[in-house]
């Protein structure tokens, strides 16, 4: 019986490699993203320990350069694009850097990051650019108002991130890329802000990231959830000295995705054991019943769970997983 499982998530899980495959190649001609054109970032100064005027002047340096881009938008005649950019360049919004170029970087700041005692840093998922932004700053601000003013949430995009059709989401080379990204991050915001206590909050294709960026990282815990795998076997492989948690919803489809790595002579395909299995080692939080995109929704036992995890309480439960 355990036999015939595991061939049959295995005959899935070369299904979902083929069909990914079979879908994208179609599309590698069609406009991406990154098509628009965009001007050069601006050039940024490096932070300094504790200058928060440092951090004030690169809000207001980003917002110049999205209302450059999103000139350049208009001009292009992309109105989609323009809108969203027109959003994101509301003078309240703070954004520690900003590349509309290859589909978007980002980094931007809910709450006082100056005087922040803890800073959550996001890491989002597949299908996360300037086109779909809305959703990874509509999570920060949840998180924070979750939170309270004490604490700060980051949301980082910092990586050109795969689509969720697409054969780079079934291997882990554009979280390889990113990882390098989080890592320069991580210790960038450990010089502007070194007595916080950070925390990485990973989502889907982001735990990915997080985990390639862990080994040495400086930051108190690392939180994966919705995750379809880390590319490691168990916690031992993150090498990290960080508390590391792992939560899945029940309505959950990446519940779907079978946990396995196909090592092939041109690439590696799928991104290995599942975050919240026993013998991965996480500590398990209670992740509720919603979808896989409801994780930091407002009211939300996955939302609740994250924010104590954060605020250094421990999640009110804590369970196994079957």
């Amino acid at each position: 019986m355990a036999s015939r499982i595991r061939t049959d998530r295995w005959r899935r899980f070369l299904y979902s490699a083929f069909v990914a495959v079979s879908v994208t190649v179609p599309m590698v001609g069609a406009a991406r993203p990154g098509a628009v054109p965009t001007p050069a970032p601006l050039a940024l100064a490096p932070l300094r320990a504790g200058v928060c005027a440092d951090i004030v002047g690169r809000y207001a340096i980003n917002l110049d350069g999205i209302r450059a881009t999103e000139q350049m938008a208009t001009d292009h005649g992309d109105r989609s694009r323009a809108a969203v950019l027109r959003t994101m360049a509301d003078p309240t919004r703070q954004f520690l850097s900003f590349d509309g170029r290859d589909g978007g970087r980002t980094v931007e700041v809910f709450g006082d990051l100056c005087r922040a005692e803890r800073i959550a840093v996001l890491v989002p998922g597949a299908d996360t650019n300037l086109d779909s932004y809305q959703r990874l700053p509509a999570d920060a601000e949840a998180l924070h108002r979750e939170l309270g003013d004490r604490i700060a949430v980051v949301a980082w995009l910092g990586y050109r991130t795969p689509a969720t059709i697409s054969p780079q989401v079934l291997t882990p080379g554009r979280a390889a890329d990113g990882a390098a990204e989080l890592r320069t991050f991580i210790r960038e915001l450990g010089v502007a802000a070194p007595d916080a206590r950070v925390a990485l909050v990973c989502h889907s294709y982001g735990t990915v990231v997080c985990a390639q960026a862990a080994p040495g990282l400086q930051v108190a815990d690392i939180v994966l959830y919705g995750s379809p795998g880390t590319g490691v076997d168990d916690v031992a492989g993150l090498r990290t000295s960080a508390t590391v948690w792992a939560g899945r919803s029940t309505g959950d489809w990446i519940d779907n995705v079978p946990h396995l790595r196909l090592r092939l002579p041109f690439a590696t395909i799928g991104l290995g054991a599942d975050p919240v299995s026993p013998p991965f080692g996480a500590r398990i939080f209670a992740a509720g019943d919603g979808g896989h995109s409801d994780y930091l929704k407002p009211g939300s036992v996955s939302l609740r769970s994250i924010a104590q995890i954060v605020a250094g309480e421990g999640p009110a439960e804590e369970r196994g997983h079957a």
